[in-house]
């Protein structure tokens, strides 16, 4: 659900800069927790509708689940995870800023189950270990294909048996034009203004 991650400023969707803006926690214990809009370019938070429509999707608590935000930006995929009872909560953003404003977020609400890495997210990924997570959040750069193709190839294997793969896109998933989603199936999918999104699981996951 940055940024110089999750995804470039879709049409219509980022604040003039200069203003203000924030996006809220959706549900669980930091329910209605605004969560600041860093203005950087390329810096797009999933929307507040969307987010609620994929935990309704998750089933609302995440209790003891690992979950990987490979493209953190400010956060609000994370910290909703983490606010729903995640387990771990591992965010990954490679711009400065924003990751030291996760850092700041995670102190005030002593988020003990988040862990923020400034990092590249493709590199670091190709460093976990297989399986190991039960959802994995990808939201890359929008208009790069190339990133996208890339994250979605590294991430796939980090999902742990019965977990789930969730996707932002520009466009809708073809799974059959990406080699690394073979044995994978959407589950559910949703359009919000320019952005896609989907809720993925193995095949073999009933």
């Amino acid at each position: 659900m940055p940024r110089h991650s999750p995804a470039s400023r879709a049409p219509g969707a980022a604040p003039a800069r200069g203003k203000p803006h924030t996006v809220r926690i959706i549900g669980g214990d930091w329910k209605r927790t605004p969560l600041q809009v860093l203005d950087l370019d390329g810096l797009r938070p999933t929307p507040d509708r969307v987010r609620e429509t994929l935990f309704n999707w998750l089933g609302q608590r995440l209790d003891g689940w690992r979950c990987l935000d490979l493209f953190a930006g400010t956060g609000a995929l994370g910290f909703e995870a983490a606010s729903r009872g995640a387990g771990r909560v591992l965010m990954v953003e490679r711009n400065a800023k924003a990751a030291r404003q996760l850092r700041d977020i995670q102190a005030r609400l002593s988020a003990q189950a988040v862990e923020v890495v400034e990092a590249d997210g493709l590199r670091l990924s190709a460093g976990l270990p297989p399986g190991s997570f039960d959802v994995v959040f990808l939201d890359p750069p929008f208009g790069e294909p190339s990133v996208l193709a890339r994250a979605l190839e590294s991430a796939a294997p980090l999902v742990s048996h019965h977990g789930y793969l969730y996707v932002e896109s520009a466009a809708a998933l073809e799974l059959a034009q990406v080699a690394a989603l073979a044995g994978w199936r959407i589950e559910r999918q949703g359009k919000a203004g320019a952005v896609h999104y989907h809720l993925l699981q193995r095949e073999n996951d009933e």
